[in-house]
Order: structure tokens, then C-alpha cells, then sequence
């Protein structure tokens, strides 16, 4: 069984930052399928470009771009890759680094994709600032780290069996549903009383509804925005927004800057 040390993933390395228990990394994916291996560290994959499976011996997960995967240190799989070309962008944590800043190493076990909209944001400015690295990123990054944990902690807070059943069928609908969704229309396909969905979602989402469909339609553009081929009104309209303007409004909330100085600054420093 081959282990993958510190900072090593299958593909071609494009740039690396470590410091204080933490390493980020972005590698191109360059074999169509790797051995089954473990990594000795815990890390996040988040999926750049192209599609990618990752495979475990309960389960194979299709994680096309966009997509946030987390593997536990000693987690058998091994990845797939079902495209010319694919890259991701690597959130690795020494074990260390968990006991350091008070953190449950076991926040997040066995293999798992990451579906929360809140924490797919968090990478996306995580990327952002591995990609500008100025004086300013080192500090930039070690909080937003801390912002990923404290987010998935909140997520944690509930088992799975705490959670309805009619939750998971919220967040399929608000994920694929592109049209303005308001109370009445999800209360009559989750034959759910308005008023307890008003309640009880922000329990479970962690947020309430309108946030969390905002967020939902930034983690849908994000990966359009790192394809140079994507216009921004073709991403706004792919995302779910009514408009461009809209999608700039949104965008600039979240990221402080608007989505064409972002993807000018990403293929600057790239």
C-alpha cells in the first residue's frame, strides 16, 4: 500500500505554500487512475477543473469541478480521472496542527464530500488568497482555515439521525431548481407548513434561507469563474442569477471585489 508523505498527491505540482502546520498546494492531475494509497495527513481536494472520481472501498464519488472532497489521514482510496484535463487545489492540516489550535482532529472522519455552500465559499477565498500570496495571504489564510473548521464543527452539531428527512429534500430543491423559489412554493413540495420551514431551516442550514441560496448560487459560479472561456453574464445565468448586475451585486458582498477583478487577479498570479 503506497503512503503519500506530507504535501505528495499523484499528478504534476504547479505551486505549493506550507507554514505553521498547514500546506496548500495545486497539482494537475496527469494519470487516468492512481494505485490505492493513504495519505499521511488529513486534506481537502477541491476540484479546479475537469471531473474526477474518488474512490474508497465503501463508495465512489463523482466530483466534477467545483466539487470539495475531504480525506482522513490513513483513508484508503485511490482517484480516477474522467477528463483530458483536471486540476485541484489541496487544504492539508499536520495532526499537530489540530491539538495547536484546539480543534477535534476528528471533526471529520472517513471520506466525504463537502455540500455545505457556506464552507465551499471559505475555499473559493482560501484559493484566492493562495493564488495572490502577498504579505498579507499568510495571516488571510490562517483564518480562513479557522473559518472552514468552525464551520464544519456547526454542520457536526447535528447527526444524521437529529436531521428530518425533509431537510435533505430542501437542499436538493434549492440546489437544482434555478427559478426564485419563495415560502409557499418549497412548503407545497416539502408538505411542510411555511412557518416551520421558516424555523427550523436556519437550524439546519446554519443560516437562513435566503443566505444560503445566495451561497449556493456563489459555489455554482465559482468554478465557471476559473474557466477563462465563461463569460460573466453566460456565469450569472448559469449560476441562477436574474442578471449580470445581480451576479456582481452578490459577488462583490462576498469576495470584496468584483467578479472580473477576481479572475483578473487569479490569471495574473498563475
Amino acid at each position: 500500500m503506497k503512503i503519500l508523505t506530507e504535501g505528495e498527491y499523484y499528478g504534476s505540482q504547479n505551486s505549493e505554500i506550507s507554514f505553521n502546520g498547514i500546506l496548500l498546494s495545486q497539482y494537475s492531475y496527469t494519470v487516468d487512475k492512481t494505485d490505492w494509497h493513504y495519505h499521511e495527513n488529513p486534506y481537502f481536494m477541491f476540484v479546479l477543473d475537469g471531473n474526477m472520481r474518488d474512490c474508497n472501498k465503501k463508495t465512489k464519488t463523482l466530483c466534477p469541478s467545483g466539487s470539495l472532497m475531504y480525506n482522513n489521514w490513513q483513508e484508503i482510496h485511490y482517484g480516477t480521472k474522467h477528463s483530458n484535463k483536471a486540476s485541484g487545489f489541496h487544504l492539508e492540516f499536520q495532526r499537530d496542527w489540530f491539538k495547536t489550535n484546539n480543534i477535534n482532529i476528528d471533526l471529520l472522519e472517513g471520506s466525504l464530500l463537502i455540500q455545505n455552500p457556506q464552507i465551499h465559499l471559505l475555499f473559493a477565498k482560501l484559493y484566492h488568497e493562495f493564488m495572490c500570496s502577498d504579505d498579507f495571504s499568510q495571516i488571510s489564510i490562517e483564518l480562513i482555515v479557522l473559518q472552514i473548521c468552525d464551520a464544519l464543527n456547526g454542520k457536526k452539531e447535528h447527526s444524521d439521525a437529529s436531521i428530518p428527512d425533509w431537510v435533505a429534500k430542501l437542499e436538493e430543491l434549492l440546489y437544482y431548481d434555478t427559478s426564485n423559489l419563495n415560502l409557499n412554493d418549497l412548503s407545497n413540495q416539502l408538505n411542510i407548513h411555511p412557518v416551520h420551514i421558516s424555523r427550523a431551516a436556519p437550524k439546519y442550514l446554519n443560516t437562513n434561507l435566503g443566505e444560503y441560496i445566495r451561497r449556493l448560487k456563489m459555489q455554482k459560479a465559482i468554478p465557471l469563474i476559473l474557466d477563462a472561456s465563461n463569460s460573466l453574464t453566460e456565469i450569472a445565468y448559469q449560476s441562477g442569477f436574474s442578471d449580470q448586475s445581480h451576479f456582481n451585486r452578490v459577488f462583490k458582498y462576498y469576495f470584496n471585489m468584483n467578479p472580473s477583478s477576481f479572475r483578473k487577479n487569479l490569471n495574473k498570479n498563475s
